[in-house]
């Protein structure tokens, strides 16, 4: 069965050192990344986004890369041929209030931000303008972040871990509970008629490694830490890191799917 689409993250995976498509993880230039797009759009397989930023700045990002559908705030929002779909559960958009903003209210930031001072942050200046999630940048250990929520009654909320952006230091998301990049993979893959075996995905971060329940095989780019993959069946590494994991990634997929 042949590959309809690849789902892929963005800063660490498709993208290079200082987030740039046509740099390698050691800042040379490349067109590994470009020529891998390229390879897709020959092969008409869709490329969809699923990244942790805002949705202004995946919807350009998309644009750049010629695709109309993309995941952003790690799965809190899809967006399909410009109609935006919000996977946040009971906790939508009201009277004129973001998500972001009845999340703040619940306290649940400020309980993590005082309980780790020192050792995790708001992810500035990215944190800003934000729809649903709450970013942060540190180095904490999300399930007991998760425990700690649900002891002070914030179990419908949940610190997810989205990946390194420096030696002992990760990025954060704080977002409702049901809220997944896995969610909005299969909410697109259901709304496009993707099978599961048809899907690929590339990524770097545990949440991203989620993604393998979804598709019929997921790559982690060698630069991943995500901890025991062992659960997986479909989860490969690349021997390369960052956009040339991803070359490496996408064209192995393509050949072998033939």
């Amino acid at each position: 069965m042949g590959i309809r689409c690849v789902y892929t993250d963005l800063d660490g995976t498709l993208l290079g050192q200082g987030a740039s498509l046509f740099r390698s993880a050691e800042g040379e230039f490349t067109l590994l990344a470009a020529r891998a797009l390229e390879a897709c759009h020959r092969a008409r397989v869709e490329v969809v986004i699923k990244s942790g930023r805002r949705r202004a700045q995946v919807m350009e990002d998309a644009r750049l890369l010629g695709q109309t559908s993309y995941i952003f705030e790690v799965g809190s929002g899809l967006v399909i041929d410009g109609e935006t779909t919000f996977l946040t559960d009971e906790l939508e958009p009201r009277d004129g209030e973001t998500v972001h903003a009845q999340i703040a209210a619940s306290g649940a930031p400020d309980l993590l931000l005082s309980h780790y001072a020192g050792r995790l942050e708001s992810h500035a200046p990215f944190h800003k303008d934000r729809e649903v999630s709450h970013l942060f940048r540190g180095s904490v250990d999300a399930d007991e972040a998760n425990a700690l929520l649900a002891a002070q009654g914030h179990s419908g909320l949940r610190l997810v871990d989205n990946g390194k952006i420096a030696p002992d230091m990760h990025t954060f998301h704080l977002i409702p509970a049901g809220v997944s990049k896995a969610r909005a993979v299969e909410a697109h893959m259901r709304a496009r008629g993707y099978a599961r075996e048809e899907c690929v995905a590339v990524g770097d971060s545990r949440e991203d490694l989620e993604v393998a329940d979804v598709v019929g095989r997921l790559f982690l780019v060698s630069n991943a830490v995500v901890g025991d993959t062992s659960a997986f069946s479909n989860v490969e590494r690349t021997e390369a890191a960052m956009s040339e994991g991803f070359y490496e990634a996408v064209i192995r997929a393509l050949a072998e799917a033939r």
